[in-house]
């Protein structure tokens, strides 16, 4: 199912301003809030895609690419929904971790967290591993010892970082022989990369180049995940324009479908010039055609 333009979303117009976007998700959340629909799964949904809707029309820059791109430019869910597309089946779980998080919201619904466990469970054990920006991109496997046990972890392409996720049966031994093992929860954190961040399924970076390149056009190399890819810079961009280049970003959990890596490029003003050089922007100042006109 595609999603609704953001703007018919809060029901404003594209030019609204952030005070009239403030009241329109202001109204729609009193109206559909869980807390005053209890039970009402179409309400829920509502509220979910006004909230949405809000978090990228709230934010400049999310905007600004959101009208340039539509959704594929705030990573196709206003900043990357961690459980979409589902795990295909996969042996492991993800949580937030920490008392009173995701983990014991599922154990109240499902039956698992430390107020769950029988008596003759083993201890839950927990621990973390850091990986590189481009291993939470596309995946890989680590080998973890813990209490003794050598344990082979399956990290899938496109987690995110504070992820945890859940080995049943890895964690501590029964204290009885007809109990159970406990389970482990390995938390991931990733590496900040030095030129690339991400937001969702979006890889953002950014780029300078001299005013004459901005003027006249140019191709650049740009850093991706996956190699320098070459980029056209067409005549007559402005400063802060973004580009997109489709497929290089982030995959979705459980997808192997990529959002899209926004390039946003920056224009250098020389600040010391030649006087050669003011002569030039001066008689280019004075033509009938102005500099960026």
């Amino acid at each position: 199912m595609s999603k609704r333009d953001y703007y018919e979303v809060l029901g404003v117009k594209k030019d609204a301003s952030d005070d009239e976007i403030k009241k329109a998700f202001r109204k729609l959340a009193v109206k559909y809030h869980p807390d005053k629909n209890p039970g009402d799964k179409a309400a829920e949904e509502k509220f979910k895609e006004a909230n949405e809707a809000y978090s990228v029309l709230s934010d400049k820059t999310k905007r600004s690419r959101y009208d340039q791109f539509g959704h594929a430019g705030v990573g196709g869910d206003g900043g990357g929904n961690p459980f979409g597309g589902g795990f295909n089946g996969q042996s492991f779980n993800f949580d937030f971790g920490g008392a009173g998080g995701f983990e014991d919201i599922l154990g109240s619904i499902f039956g698992f967290g430390g107020g769950f466990r029988g008596a003759r469970r083993g201890q839950d054990f927990r621990t973390s591993i850091t990986i590189d920006f481009e291993d939470a991109i596309f995946g890989t496997t680590k080998t973890i010892s813990i209490e003794g046990q050598q344990v082979k972890l399956k990290i899938p392409a496109g987690i995110y970082d504070g992820q945890s996720i859940r080995l049943n049966g890895k964690g501590g031994a029964a204290p009885t022989a007809d109990g159970q093992r406990g389970d482990l929860y390995v938390e991931i954190r990733v590496r900040a990369h030095k030129h690339l961040t991400r937001e969702g399924e979006l890889i953002l970076s950014e780029v300078t180049i001299p005013m004459a390149d901005a003027v006249l056009g140019t191709e650049i190399d740009v850093e991706t995940v996956d190699g320098k890819i070459r980029m056209k810079v067409p005549a007559g961009t402005q400063p802060g324009t973004n580009f997109k280049l489709s497929g290089h970003g982030a995959p979705r959990l459980g997808s192997d479908q990529r959002g899209p890596h926004i390039v946003t490029v920056n224009v250098e003003i020389p600040k010391n010039l030649t006087k050669k050089q003011k002569e030039l922007i001066e008689q280019f100042k004075s033509a009938k055609k102005g500099l960026f006109r």
